[in-house]
């Protein structure tokens, strides 16, 4: 039919441009938080594509949403204002008669949503996770780099050392500050070098000196020494952790119903099933009066997608807290917003017959 053909080439056509300027605009700012996170020392920097990768894919059905409702809005806002509706309209053809073909167009989007939902984003907060804790649970002595000073991971260290071109082993010209309780100790040395003894390391400092000052009673004590040996632990001891709700599959937590549990559920399939709900709504919130143009309609139903994503966070933070129920607080939020879509497209259908009865009626009176 010609009408459905017309009217999902059109809504692709929108959906494909809005998909990317928002990836082009998210991708900008997730590039510029990563290499935040790199020069804070929180990720390695040569894993900053593949951290970048991972929010991407993380935010990436939040995009998806967002690109959907603009492109239902910005579609039928302007067949409204070139009064290709009220041709529409005019052959017979309701407002609700729009649900098919958007669903129709949007059905691969809307599956790609729930799949990213169920699947993708537990791996990618479990995979940027490991990455982030894998480069905190380094040894001081891997954080050294030759010629940066480096904290260590409590940040009570702070290191500088050059390599020594001839070695790799070995390194001069080595720094280091140290704050423990009150006291602050600064070693300095000429050169050092690590030895492997009996499955241990140890780092051995040469011709330097080590300075303690007490920051409480104000004593300081100095000394030298040519040879400074102590054991290092390359090896970084892995943290047994909780795993975050974030991290679970969907599976794990629903055979774990915990509060936060709950919550993390609530956030996953809300999205799904928002995704479904911003199309109906979108279809009712796209009118525009077609003697007065204007892009308001585009800015009131942006405030209404953000007020319908934030209420889907505080679900979340409410069921995680115990303070609403997980089937309460679905069936409230997202069947009221249903309803809400519903009976928006019920009043535009209905609303030129309710306009020509009362305005007959104030003729007649």
């Amino acid at each position: 039919m010609l009408f459905d053909s017309s009217l999902r080439r059109d809504l692709a056509r929108t959906f494909g441009a809005t998909l990317v300027v928002l990836l082009t605009i998210v991708l900008t700012m997730l590039l510029v938080r990563t290499l935040s996170l790199a020069a804070s020392d929180v990720v390695e920097p040569k894993d900053v594509v593949l951290v970048l990768s991972y929010a991407a894919l993380g935010y990436l059905a939040t995009i998806l949403c967002v690109s959907l409702f603009v492109a239902v809005v910005v579609t039928l806002g302007r067949m409204y204002r070139d009064s290709e509706m009220a041709i529409w309209f005019a052959s017979g053809l309701d407002l609700s008669r729009f649900v098919r073909p958007v669903l129709q167009t949007f059905w691969p989007v809307l599956l790609v949503v729930c799949l990213l939902q169920f699947f993708a984003w537990n791996w990618v907060n479990r995979n940027s996770g490991e990455l982030r804790n894998r480069y905190a649970q380094r040894s001081d002595l891997a954080r050294v780099s030759p010629g940066v000073f480096q904290s260590s991971a409590d940040g009570r260290r702070v290191f500088f050392v050059e390599r020594d071109t001839e070695d790799d082993v070995s390194v001069r010209n080595i720094f280091a500050l140290s704050t423990k309780d009150a006291v602050e100790a600064v070693v300095s040395a000429r050169g050092g070098r690590l030895e492997l003894v009996d499955d241990e390391r140890f780092i051995v400092l040469e011709s330097g000196q080590r300075s303690d000052t007490n920051a409480r009673s104000g004593e300081s004590t100095l000394a030298g020494f040519e040879n400074y040996r102590a054991r290092v632990d390359i090896k970084a001891l892995r943290q047994v952790q909780e795993r975050s709700p974030k991290a679970m599959s969907t599976m794990e937590l629903i055979r774990a119903p915990t509060l936060s549990n709950q919550g993390e559920l609530a956030w996953r399939f809300g999205m799904m099933i928002a995704a479904v709900n911003l199309c109906l709504l979108a279809i009712g919130m796209a009118h525009v009066n077609s003697r007065r143009p204007n892009n308001w309609n585009l800015v009131l139903s942006l405030l209404g997608f953000l007020t319908y994503f934030n209420a889907i966070n505080l679900t979340k933070a409410w069921v995680a807290s115990g303070r609403v129920d997980l089937t309460i607080a679905f069936v409230s939020l997202h069947g009221g917003v249903f309803l809400i879509a519903l009976a928006l497209l019920w009043w535009r259908d209905h609303a030129a017959v309710l306009h020509f009865r009362r305005a007959t009626r104030q003729a007649v009176a």
